[in-house]
């Protein structure tokens, strides 16, 4: 894949849409998957935006898109830019108070709500994998804990992206990706899911640049 730093490195433009939502576990209602029920089908369009970062800085952030031959420096995806421009394509404008990167760990990411309720997610997993040169594979584990004035929730989501490059300069990149939700243990029903997603969702996502 022949990447342009400059083009590559502009905000793009993202049409995303989920095509489907499975329960795995229909004994199980989750709050999240309820209430997504409404997103299903529906497609969404949001900003993201990526920057340069050196190979040290990357390692311990989001390392989206592959730069080949390149040694020194890598793409990495702007958490707090594309994560308040996707909370606020789910939920409206007016219902994100705020999305921030702790200084202290770029891991872990804090979304405040209007309603007072707070979502943290914390990395803890990353792996990337490069099948071919025009395509790019990235999964990333996230610990959730959704804090309100009722009982907190816990779960897990494990993200799999897998990245095409079109071969037409204008036509971006377009993706696959899998959502699998699983229960924490501190979840009472953690015992009868296990290590069995309780839900798992599909979405194509186009990227283009603007």
């Amino acid at each position: 894949m022949t990447y342009q730093p400059d083009a590559r490195l502009t905000t793009r433009a993202c049409l995303m849409t989920a095509p489907s939502g499975i329960r795995r576990a229909p004994e199980i209602v989750t709050p999240g998957f309820e209430s997504n029920r409404r997103y299903l089908n529906q497609p969404m369009q949001f900003q993201v935006r990526f920057e340069r970062v050196d190979q040290v800085q990357s390692k311990s952030r989001d390392r989206i898109i592959p730069l080949p031959q390149q040694t020194e420096s890598a793409i990495v995806a702007d958490r707090e830019f594309n994560g308040l421009n996707i909370a606020q394509a789910y939920l409206g404008d007016s219902a994100i108070r705020s999305v921030k990167v702790d200084p202290a760990s770029v891991n872990r990411q804090i979304t405040e709500l209007r309603s007072g309720r707070q979502l943290i997610s914390i990395v803890t997993g990353r792996n990337t994998e490069t099948p071919s040169r025009d395509r790019f594979i990235a999964t990333e584990v996230t610990n959730q804990y959704f804090r309100s004035t009722n009982q907190p929730y816990f779960n897990q989501v494990e993200t799999t992206t897998a990245y095409h490059h079109l071969p037409s300069p204008d036509s971006g990149i377009q993706a696959w990706q899998i959502t699998a939700i699983y229960l924490s243990p501190q979840d009472p029903d953690y015992f009868k899911a296990l290590d069995k997603p309780v839900a798992l969702y599909r979405y194509r996502l186009q990227l283009k640049p603007i």
